[in-house]
Order: structure tokens, then sequence, then C-alpha cells
């Protein structure tokens, strides 16, 4: 792992890093001792200088969490294929039509998925290795479907929060049953692109003893505020 720039915001220290092709950004509070790590993913092209994405970060760290974010193939700084642009304008080209998009996400959010988990599980071994972030480790982020790959393959996970405003492979459908940490779960109720039933078939499904689903009116991007706090106090219930 490389660190490439640093940035001091108040109390928090923000690194860009590079681990092979993966570019990831670093959030480390001022704290000397050891904290736990938080891993905040996105999707859908976004970067991981999305400014939702850094509030977030940023506010994560300040309650006294190391928060990672990389880019995956495909969003941000990294390139996509032609594959991916391919279903991505014929993803376009459907909703504007409005036809049937399920299968056309199915084909391009499961390989991506699968892409993902590795460069994950390499970034999460380099973060650990690093003096002053320890465990337990906990998952942040609106993609959920890797949230639930990640959660399943990978023990060093302790507990995740889930945004339920993506679209989720089957794969991943099926294998929620496995997921077992603590969980939060966010639903906006009305969600333009992700039907409240899918999402609460999703939450059913989850075969954890310990999961709790925060609903709020509003669409795709209209999450409170004050679900950032409460999924801070989550988070220190299970990591702390």
């Amino acid at each position: 792992m490389q660190f490439t720039s640093e940035r001091l915001d108040g109390d928090v220290l923000e690194r860009e890093f590079t681990l092979g092709e993966i570019p990831g950004t670093l959030w480390t509070p001022g704290s000397a001792a050891p904290v736990p790590l938080v891993l905040m993913a996105h999707n859908n092209g976004l970067p991981k200088s999305d400014p939702r994405l850094m509030a977030r970060a940023r506010y994560t760290a300040a309650r006294g969490y190391a928060v990672a974010t990389i880019d995956a193939a495909g969003c941000g700084e990294r390139p996509r294929s032609a594959a991916d642009e391919r279903a991505r304008t014929e993803l376009r080209r459907a909703m504007q039509a409005g036809e049937p998009v399920d299968e056309i996400f199915e084909s391009f959010i499961g390989p991506l998925v699968e892409n993902a988990v590795p460069e994950w599980r390499t970034t999460l071994d380099a973060l650990l290795a690093l003096p002053g972030i320890d465990g337990p480790v906990g998952y942040s982020g609106g993609w959920t479907a890797l949230g639930i790959r990640l959660a399943v393959a990978e023990p060093r996970i302790k507990a995740a929060g889930f945004f339920a405003g993506g679209y989720v492979p089957r794969a991943q459908r099926e294998e929620a049953g496995q997921v077992t940490i603590p969980l939060l779960f966010l639903l906006q109720w009305d969600d333009e692109g992700n039907p409240r039933e899918r999402a609460l078939e999703l939450f059913d499904a989850f075969g954890t003893k310990e999961k709790t689903l925060h609903a709020n009116l509003g669409g795709h991007t209209g999450t409170p505020w004050f679900e950032l706090e409460d999924g801070c106090r989550f988070l220190d219930r299970h990591l702390k």
C-alpha cells in the first residue's frame, strides 16, 4: 500500500492510497490509540470522492473509527470494460423505454460483485497491517450486494449497515440467510428504483438474529442525516 497524498480536516486525517491497481481513501481520527475499521463501499460507477460518501466517512472517522473506501473496477478513476459500457447503455435504453431491467442488472451487477470481493479482502489485509488500525471490522455502504457477499466470505467483519437502495443479484439474495452478524438496514420508503416489497423480503431473509430496519419517507438520496448518527451508535455497540 502506497500513500500518495494526505490532508488534515479538523481532527481527521484523509489519505489517498494505491494498492496495485486499486485506488482508495483512508480516513483516521486524531486518537493515538488503535481504532476499529469500517469499510465504506459504493457502486453504480460512483467515485470514492462522491460528496455523500466522503461526508459519511469523515463523520464516522471523527467518531473514533478508521474508515476506508476503494474504487471498484469500472468506478471512479478506474476504466470501464467494453462489456460494462454495453450493459450501461442497454440499461439506460431499457429504463427510458419503460422495459424490465432486472436481467440487465443481473448480468452486470453479479460479476461486478464477484470481482470486487477479492480486491476488498486484499485491501482489508493491507489496512489491518497499518499501525493504529485494529479489529474488529464493520461494513457500511450503499452497495448492499457486496456487503452481503463480504459478510458471508469475510469472518473479520463483525457488524454491517446496509442501504436498501440498489439492485441485489439473485446469488446474494439467496445467500442472505448466511448473514449472521448484527445488521442495520436502511430503507427509503419512496425509493423509485427499489421496490419496498423487495427490500422488505431481503430484510426478512437475513439469517442474523440481531437485525434492525429503519424506514424513512423520501426518495433514493433522501436518507435523513440523523441515520448517520444512529449508524455510528450501532457500530459503537458492536465494534467498541
